[in-house]
């Protein structure tokens, strides 16, 4: 029996926290340090530095944290997964040397590419495929210490070092998809240990101030147990896992390029403090097709906020309004998009100035930066003296910033040139498995028995007996809901329909929402089309990846049955 995998994860976005590597590498054992460093946004952020230096394009945050950390990995025969290559694997691949050689320490470096495909798109800034976890493992065989990627799945920071580890074929799909569970439950890093945890409030603050990264030891059958080093912060227990498995995905079937994995059959079990069992997950053939992302330059973006204080906020809204609009009018060059939004932050015989307030938001855009800079500033400055009682705005606009588009297309597995390109050099050609499997809805499962309907109700916020987790997908949101007791799924089951989702949601009655149910996590995953607009980067919305559309639909109001509150 080959023993188990640890896999810790020290990173969950370009970003994060910068001493994580160390303190994974200081806390306790591990087989492989993992870090995420990829997003949309992220992509296109390296995009626009690519265009800048040519020599640039990865995380460089992840060089400066390894010059701390590279001799703590090789003492301690710890194996660095990292998709911190972003758009320039083999760059990256290159300074890990450099670097290794003037600390003096003999690792081995490979990396993988393929994932680029700018260039069949060349109206994209960047255009990356998502790879699978063949390419590390192929890394990893060849006796790699440190493999930098670009552009693969979140997953396949962990499928990979398996699949190398326990000798998986590739079509062990019920491991496989054991690993990818395991694998997007890390890929967030703090999120699975406390970190943006609805539940929070029922945790001592100063356990989690500082919450420690995610380990899993993933076992040869596929099954796992998410835990964290000893005596680091937050906490890991089934709800926390259950939060972060249905963050960002949507139905049943999670499909990827090494394997489609069944949430519908994930089983978690808490196995003590700080320990939760993820097993029983069966897996199917993955989709004949890639996922890619596109990342293009939408145009430019301006936004004014204009402050309005005290009595007749709806009035002077509409007067400044008024008057903004007419300046752009007349202007030569009118934005091709003009968007408003009053918040009622304001309050009755408020204490403060602050809480008196309500907040405008003026957005424009346009492809012509001019039309969004001069134009919207000019006109904004020029009402100093010449508006609403107590005018003022938050910040003075200024020229107009690009924004980012984002959108997917899919291409077939063998349209993309998948290599493992060694240390000395060597480049191995990764051919995909033979099988795949067009992927069908499965029906939707059966709910559970509701609750009695004659007990008696109170009016209270759903947040009282449902967690909710919720992020981005291109222009898409997703909201996990969860119920921790049988009793509440069985009421949540059957109360949060689509309709009833879209009226506690407001802002979202006008689009598409699909509904898909989980009885083994007590779950419902809803997915909003359309809510981010062009993705975060066009930056649509007040909240551009959804982060806190969760929390908003936990704080809404309905009738409860008192037996669960």
């Amino acid at each position: 029996m080959t023993p188990p995998l640890r896999i810790g994860n020290a990173s969950g976005f370009y970003g994060d926290r910068f001493d994580a590597l160390r303190e994974m590498l200081t806390g306790g054992s591990l087989d492989v340090l993992t870090g995420d460093y990829l997003a949309e946004l992220t992509m296109l952020i390296l995009g626009r530095d690519r265009l800048k230096d040519p020599s640039a394009g990865y995380a460089r945050t992840f060089l400066r944290q390894l010059e701390e950390c590279l001799g703590l990995a090789h003492e301690r025969g710890v194996r660095i997964v990292t998709n911190a290559g972003g758009l320039n694997p083999g760059g990256l691949a290159d300074a890990v040397r450099k670097l290794a050689q003037r600390l003096g320490i003999p690792a081995v470096v490979a990396h993988v590419e393929g994932d680029d495909l700018t260039a069949r798109h060349p109206q994209s800034l960047a255009a990356h495929a998502y790879l699978g976890g063949a390419g590390i493992a192929e890394c990893l065989r060849a006796g790699a210490d440190i493999v930098v990627t670009g552009r693969v799945t979140d997953a396949a920071l962990v499928t990979g070092p398996a699949v190398a580890h326990f000798g998986w074929a590739p079509d062990a799909y019920d491991r496989l998809a054991g690993a990818v569970v395991a694998g997007h439950v890390l890929e967030c890093g703090t999120q699975a240990t406390g970190g943006n945890y609805a539940f929070f409030a029922e945790q001592p603050l100063e356990r989690l101030r500082h919450p420690g990264f995610p380990v899993a030891e993933l076992h040869e059958d596929g099954s796992s147990v998410i835990t964290k080093h000893d005596g680091t912060g937050g906490l890991v227990d089934v709800g926390t896992v259950t939060a972060q498995l249905l963050y960002e995905t949507s139905g049943a079937r999670y499909a990827g390029p090494d394997v489609t994995a069944r949430l519908d059959t994930v089983r978690l079990t808490q196995e003590g403090p700080d320990r939760v069992r993820i097993d029983g997950v069966r897996g199917e053939a993955p989709p004949p097709t890639l996922k890619v992302g596109l990342n293009r330059l939408g145009g430019f973006r301006n936004e004014v906020v204009f402050v309005l204080t005290g009595l007749d906020i709806e009035r002077k809204a509409a007067l400044v309004r008024d008057q903004m609009e007419a300046a752009l009018d007349a202007s030569k060059s009118r934005p091709a998009h003009v968007g408003w939004d009053l918040s009622r932050t304001d309050h009755p015989d408020a204490p403060t100035e602050e809480t008196a307030s309500a907040l405008l938001r003026l957005v424009v855009r346009d492809a012509d930066q001019e039309s969004v800079g001069r134009a919207l500033s000019g006109a904004a400055i020029e009402l100093a003296l010449a508006s609403y009682p107590g005018f003022h705005v938050v910040a003075p606009p200024g020229k107009g910033a690009p924004y980012g588009v984002f959108e997917d297309v899919y291409v077939d597995h063998m349209a993309v040139d998948h290599v493992a390109v060694l240390n000395d050099g060597r480049r191995i050609h990764v051919t995909p498995g033979a099988d795949t499997l067009v992927l069908e809805p499965p029906a939707q499962p059966p709910l559970p028995e509701p609750l009695p309907a004659d007990g008696p109700t109170r009016r209270a916020p759903l947040g009282l007996v449902a967690g909710a987790r919720s992020g981005d997908k291109g222009g898409n949101a997703n909201v996990g809901v969860w119920a921790r007791t049988d009793d509440a799924w069985r009421w949540l089951a059957h109360e949060l329909t689509t309709d009833g989702f879209r009226n506690l949601l407001p802002e979202t009655r006008d689009l598409t929402v699909v509904r898909h149910v989980l009885p083994n996590l007590r779950a419902l995953n809803f997915v909003v089309e359309g809510i981010l607009g062009e993705g975060v980067a066009s930056q649509a919305r007040f909240d551009p990846q959804a982060k806190g559309l969760g929390e908003w639909l936990r704080s809404r109001h309905l009738d409860i049955p008192e037996v669960l509150l």
